[in-house]
């Protein structure tokens, strides 16, 4: 009796257990889940209770700027996004960075609630409404700081309207491996530009959420799994059209670059691909204009197995930049290429570091 007593009272132990891991289990389930539904939303509340509103500016030929003001507590610094994301991809790291400066976050033309006029959709054309932006609605010099494609135009407003910049901080802008004949081995191309092209030279499909994520580079490489994500990409988007997409069991972290592409004009990414975009713009020359203070944050390189330039531009490339833009400091990150995104902590105090510098 003594013996079954014991082999009992293990056995409701070991029940008790199980049932703690289960409920454990479940309970991390649905906090996982619930954050990859709701990542974005979570970020965007706290931006406003920090004190961000959302407006707009039309400027004299109609181009309507939408962007995100916070309080001002400081210098005024400029944020402009990447290609195919918006104002609201900073929300991160806005709530920080509102401590330090007065940010203006803007939304660049063709995507979000700016302007979609394709005959904007030119680096010089972008860079000279930055331009009236910073005289006219910020009314004094600024830092600016810009990601991707953004901190391309950033350096641009240094080298063309030195009068109206404090400092830049480039957050991996691709620099010489952005133009059609530069990035033919490169990640973007595969995964983004020429993605894009064949879909706009397609009619089969018309949502091109679904159509990237039958056609992405990026997931070819999950064999079998890309189907199944394709599949519930299309019962998503048929369930919530014009949503963006989201996959409880997919970290959000991976499917981020599709969060605004439902406000992003395709033929803004399309001037990429044909080099539209940089008519006027010479890339060497523009960096070799900036005389003022700045910061490159490079995240670091890496090959795919196949060769493929998996980072915004080589470490030769990044130290032709460097070398390029006068007294530059560079940093190199371990990251993938949206930093402030993925890891907000260091973007800010990076930037809380470059205020130090200016002031």
């Amino acid at each position: 009796m003594g013996k079954a007593k014991k082999k009992f009272k293990v056995l409701k132990i070991s029940l008790l257990v199980l049932a703690i891991i289960i409920a454990a289990s479940a309970i991390f389930l649905a906090v996982y889940a619930y954050r990859n539904m709701h990542y974005n939303e979570i970020t965007l509340k706290k931006t406003f209770r920090a004190g961000y509103e959302e407006k707009q500016v039309t400027l004299d030929d109609g181009t309507v700027l939408n962007y995100a003001e916070g309080p001002d507590n400081g210098p005024a610094l400029l944020l402009i996004h990447g290609q195919s994301m918006q104002w609201e991809d900073y929300s991160t790291v806005l709530p920080g960075l509102a401590e330090y400066y007065h940010v203006y976050a803007i939304d660049c033309h063709g995507h979000g609630e700016s302007s979609h006029n394709a005959s904007k959709y030119k680096g010089v054309a972008m860079g000279q409404d930055f331009v009236w932006f910073i005289e006219n609605v910020m009314g004094e010099p600024c830092v600016i700081s810009g990601h991707s494609s953004g901190g391309i135009l950033a350096a641009w407003i240094a080298a063309n309207a030195p009068e109206d910049v404090l400092g830049i901080v480039l957050e991996d802008p691709p620099f010489f491996s952005v133009e059609p004949e530069e990035m033919q081995n490169t990640f973007v191309w595969r995964e983004n530009f020429e993605t894009l092209h064949n879909f706009k030279n397609q009619t089969d499909k018309d949502d091109y959420v679904v159509y990237y994520m039958e056609n992405s580079y990026l997931w070819g490489m999950f064999g079998d799994l890309r189907e199944f994500v394709a599949a519930s990409t299309r019962k998503y988007r048929a369930q919530h059209p014009g949503e963006p997409l989201k996959l409880w069991y997919i970290p959000y972290k991976w499917i981020h670059g599709t969060l605004y592409l439902d406000d992003f004009d395709l033929d803004f990414s399309e001037t990429f691909y044909t080099g539209s975009w940089f008519e006027g713009f010479d890339q060497e020359e523009t960096l070799s204009k900036i005389n003022c203070l700045s910061v490159y944050i490079k995240a670091a390189t890496q090959y795919g197995k196949d060769g493929v330039l998996y980072a915004a531009n080589s470490d030769e490339d990044a130290k032709k930049v460097h070398s390029l833009i006068k007294g530059n400091e560079m940093i190199t990150i371990k990251s993938g290429h949206d930093i402030h995104f993925e890891h907000p902590d260091e973007f800010i105090q990076i930037m809380v570091d470059f205020l130090k510098k200016i002031k």
